[in-house]
């Protein structure tokens, strides 16, 4: 097992191992737009970040496909420069979005290497290498998150499955689902898709745990990485709950962010500058028109930019660049500022945006925390300085791996094998969501029109995970409404391009007709469209119903004796009671709401407000139309639907309740009068009951943004993916192969001129190899490099048995003087050791004969073998096969030392024996006789030294014996103990003297 970083120490503080039968790894992939961060958390190692195989903590995202050539990570990077047009970066900027999206256009702008084309079924893009050959954004994402879960596996040594992925927090419904199906590719089961700036907040609080109490401290994080900018409002405060009592929580306040402000936008300003320079320096050519060349700029664009971050200038050279000119120009940190002027103007946009929506200023900010490598241009930091107005940035988190981390540790939260210190996360929804439907309604003048209504789902900036709950009042038959995003207007005209299609689904219900004409008797309660938005931001509906209500009333029946005992014993033992029957499609309860996030409330005041909120009659909507729609939607708030649910609660029947009040009544006081009892049972016959049920209702779904791939296009996806997998590790096996037997080659040639090698073997020996050798290297230099894997590993085989004896000889040499010195010593020590257990003196003897004879007969066998060995290979030449194997003198040590072990384990836990008293007792051929000196019943117990002798024999070890049980027992013989002897002395004495 790796040793564990002394930096991972503290986390052990926040985990706690539970044990298990298989791996329980999990992992989070921080995917961002240059690079990603991979980190682990399994049991010994709370959290890591993963080393990829060139021992570095970030990798490049970036795949390369050439031909049947697959690479990933420096190696695709690498690639990007040689062969621009089959590598492929910065491909998450496409994710759910249409060929139409001007991010699509500024894609091909940036890479005009890459071919474009529209896939006719969804509308969106995908890369075309060839007529044949074709991949979506999502199937290269899929690529990079199945070679991240390979190094993952690879550094915690098991298979790993679940994992948290972080995400921009602008994305959107669409673009979430797209990396949703990208993990489904590989393969991979999404825990949570987390925003990444709430993965920063996540790992900057679990840190300062201590820190954070019952005030709310207000931090704010900035980050610019490679590709965008997101800046981030964050409340941190201890919160009280149900189940673990006063724990910390992060609640995001607000979200600012500018999609195309990053380090990449710079790099690209700075590569056209030098193609410039180039151009100027070589008037007859023309940089930009070879892509090779534009590559190789963009690299040095890249470290041109982070050595400007930390010197006033700095020289800017390319070897080769174009037509083997080399390229050199200085170029000063000045430069580079005004070449990005306009950039450095948008820093403060994303500060302003997320005050807005949070609704608040910078004077409640109590912290500014800079994240992501593009704030290290100090440019940027000056700017954000002076936007923010605070005195200095934070930079006291890691700005490349705190995203990995935060996201590592809600793994280990949501995964069932870790238990970790609770850490609210209340995420919001940068978007707001709404419900839109259209229904005639009756004018004043009896004329009938269309209107269209709007009822907001989800607020901007809402906390999620949540449910909701939308309820159509005034529909009886069959419609349709449709799910969009709301008022997104504090988006810019050209965020609202980017953003894509406003409309996300439209919902078809069917049997709502159906339902009203099968209960006619019953009261609607209206059409309820339950949403869930779930931990990864993914809006869906779960279900549509219809509910009903009905008074049911309990009427007495004559039951009898054995009736009433039965229904008296199952509610004493909190048996419920019956159940009506209430159809096929029906259910005696619904359950309203189920939002995380519900308030609690007095009834009264629920209810008051869930009538005056959400509850339109028909005639009071009719004085009201230009105010509210014929059909009320009503909206589902948190506390109001806790309220609801209440309500519900009261008006469903309680079984065991109700078994507990028919059990009173069935047993009535015998000082009740029979018209109490009769009283008592009108009154329940008057009470009715309200009954809920419930029809589900079927819904066809239509995406509207961008089509979702079906199961048959997943499937499709994910087998190729998995041929190219299977293809990458087949090339590796072959590779493997070919480098082993051309290592084996190489080397044996070289062992065949060493000395040891030389002495045993022949000469003949030495050439027969030797020649296999040279056609072996002959057959790879012309044969092998298409060979297939099975023949290079035959190959290696063959060469490997016709050395196999020589090898042995060299190697069984080479082991001989550690092997026969440790059986010598082993020997010697075993001599020493049965000479001296021999030395014991037979009263204090722990061995048996039979044991010493063992060992003495192990000795005695060894030592003639060895000599006899010994003798018999000195009598082989060297080129001969040994009769002297170090395994066989393996096996004599093992069973001497077992013997010699056995020995010593028997002294370390042999109890001493008790030396015998001169006053043994003998038993004779079945008489009894004491033989006890005459001293012994001549020393008087007046004095306690004489009686504490005994005592040091345990009578728990020593049990009275036979031979001393017919002593006691013979008549006239004391039967008392020396000690009762002693102490009765002892009474005697005192009583003299008194």
């Amino acid at each position: 097992m790796a040793r564990l970083p002394g930096r991972a120490l503290p986390w052990l503080l926040l985990f706690s191992f539970l044990p298990a039968a298989e791996p329980v790894a999990v992992m989070s992939v921080d995917v961002g737009s240059e690079s990603m961060k991979i980190a682990i958390v399994k049991p010994g190692v709370p959290m890591e970040i993963v080393l990829n195989k060139e021992s570095r903590r970030k990798t490049p995202v970036a795949v390369s496909l050439k031909e049947n050539e697959r690479l990933f990570g420096d190696g695709a990077l690498g690639m990007s420069i040689r062969t621009p047009k089959v590598a492929f970066r910065y491909f998450q900027d496409l994710l759910g979005k249409r060929i139409d999206n001007p991010h699509v256009a500024l894609y091909q702008s940036r890479f005009p290497e890459h071919e474009l084309v529209k896939d006719e079924t969804r509308q969106t893009v995908i890369f075309r290498l060839s007529p044949t050959i074709w991949y979506s954004p999502e199937e290269m994402l899929g690529m990079v998150l199945n070679y991240s879960r390979g190094l993952a596996e690879e550094f915690a040594e098991q298979p790993i499955k679940d994992a948290v992925i972080t995400v921009p927090a602008y994305f959107n419904q669409a673009e979430r689902r797209a990396v949703l199906h990208a993990a489904r590719m590989a393969d991979l089961k999404v825990l949570q898709l987390i925003n990444d700036n709430t993965a920063v907040a996540l790992n900057y609080g679990v840190f300062r745990r201590k820190d954070i109490n019952a005030t709310a401290q207000n931090i704010m994080f900035y980050d610019m990485g490679a590709g965008s900018t997101v800046c981030t409002i964050v409340t941190y405060q201890t919160v009280k709950t149900k189940d673990s009592g006063t724990q910390p929580q992060l609640q995001i306040q607000g979200i600012g962010f500018d999609r195309t402000l990053g380090g990449l936008e710079m790099e690209l300003r700075l590569r056209d500058y030098l193609a410039k320079l180039f151009n100027e320096q070589h008037p007859s050519k023309d940089v930009r028109k070879n892509p090779r060349a534009m590559a190789k700029l963009l690299k040095e664009a890249n470290r041109l930019k982070t050595v400007l971050s930390a010197n006033a200038d700095h020289m800017a050279q390319i070897e080769g660049l174009l037509d083997d000119i080399d390229f050199k120009a200085k170029v000063s940190r000045q430069e580079f500022e005004d070449l990005c002027s306009d950039l450095f103007k948008r820093v403060p946009g994303p500060v302003q945006q997320a005050l807005s929506s949070a609704e608040m200023n910078m004077d409640g900010i109590d912290q500014v925390i800079l994240v992501g490598g593009a704030t290290r241009v100090p440019k940027v930091q000056e700017v954000l300085l002076k936007a923010v107005g605070k005195e200095e940035l934070g930079k006291n988190i890691n700005a490349d791996e705190a995203a990995a981390m935060g996201a590592v540790y809600q793994a280990a939260a949501l995964s069932k094998a870790f238990k970790v210190k609770p850490f609210i996360v209340r995420d919001a929804a940068v978007f707001p969501i709404q419900v839109e439907f259209t229904r005639e309604v009756e004018e004043d003048d009896k004329s009938r029109s269309l209107k269209h209504n709007k009822r907001i789902l989800f607020q901007r900036m809402a906390p999620y995970p949540q449910r909701q709950v939308i309820t159509f009042n005034r529909y009886t038959d069959d419609f349709e409404f449709y799910v969009n995003y709301g008022d997104l207007t504090f988006l810019s005209q050209d965020d609202l391009r980017v953003f894509g299609s406003l409309n996300l689904t439209t919902v078809r219900l069917k049997g709502v007709g159906d339902s009203f004409k099968k209960h006619l008797d019953y009261e609607s309660k209206g059409i309820k469209a339950h949403f869930n938005m779930d931990e990864s931001g993914v809006l869906s509906l779960d279900r549509v119903e219809s509910v009903f209500e009905t008074l049911v009333e309990d009427k007495l029946e004559e039951e009898s004796t054995l009736t009433k005992l039965g229904n008296t014993i199952s509610s004493l033992f909190g048996g419920g009671g019956p159940t009506p029957e209430t159809g096929e499609n029906l259910t005696d309860s619904v359950q309203e709401e189920e939002e995380s996030l519900a308030e609690t409330g007095k009834e009264e005041q629920g209810e008051k407000q869930d009538q005056k909120s959400h509850t339109v009659d028909a005639d009071e909507e009719h004085g009201q139309e230009n105010q509210q729609s014929p059909d009320q939607a009503e909206t589902a708030s948190p506390k109001v639907e806790s309220e609801r649910k209440e309500e519900g609660e009261k008006l469903e029947p309680q079984g065991p309740k109700e078994n507990r009040e028919s059990a009173k009544e069935e047993e009535p006081s015998k000082s009740s009068s029979d018209s109490t009892a009769t009283k008592s049972e009108e009154e329940k016959i008057k009470a009715p009951k309200k009954q809920k049920l419930v029809h589900e209702i079927t819904m066809e779904l239509d995406v509207n943004d961008v089509p979702d791939l079906d199961e048959d296009e997943l499937k499709s996806s994910m087998k190729k993916l998995q041929e190219l997998t299977i293809r990458d590790l087949e090339k590796q096996e072959r590779e493997k192969s070919a480098n082993s037997l051309e290592s084996f080659i190489f080397e044996t040639q070289d062992k065949l001129y060493q000395e040891e090698y030389q002495f045993v073997s022949t000469e003949e020996q030495r050439e027969e190899i030797s020649k296999k050798l040279s056609e072996a290297s002959s057959w790879m230099e012309e044969e092998g490099y298409a060979a297939a894997t099975k023949e290079l590993k035959d190959k290696l085989s063959e060469l490997k048995k016709l050395c196999r004896n020589l090898f042995f000889r060299v190697e069984e040499r080479r082991k001989w003087p550690e092997r026969l010195a440790a059986l010598e010593s082993l020997l010697n020590h075993s001599t020493i050791f049965l000479r001296g257990a021999r030395m014991i003196p037979e009263s204090d003897q722990i061995f048996t004969e039979v044991e010493l004879s063992t060992l003495e007969k192990a000795i005695n066998e060894t030592t003639i073998w060895k000599n006899e060995t010994l003798a018999e290979q000195n009598k082989l030449t060297p080129t001969e096969k040994p009769v002297l194997l170090s395994k066989d003198i393996e096996f004599k040590i093992a069973a001497l030392d077992r013997e010699v072990q056995y020995l010593l384990n028997k002294a370390k836990f042999a109890k001493p024996k008790p030396k015998r008293e001169k006053n043994a007792t003998k038993t004779d051929s079945g008489k009894n006789t004491t033989a006890a000196p005459e001293t012994e019943n001549t020393i008087p117990p007046t004095e306690g030294k004489q009686g504490d002798k005994p005592e040091d024999i345990d009578p728990a070890k020593e049990p009275p014996t036979a031979e001393k049980a017919a002593i006691d027992d013979k008549p006239g013989s004391d039967s008392r103990s020396k000690k009762e002897k002693a102490e009765a002395g002892g009474e005697s004495r005192k009583n003299d003297e008194l």
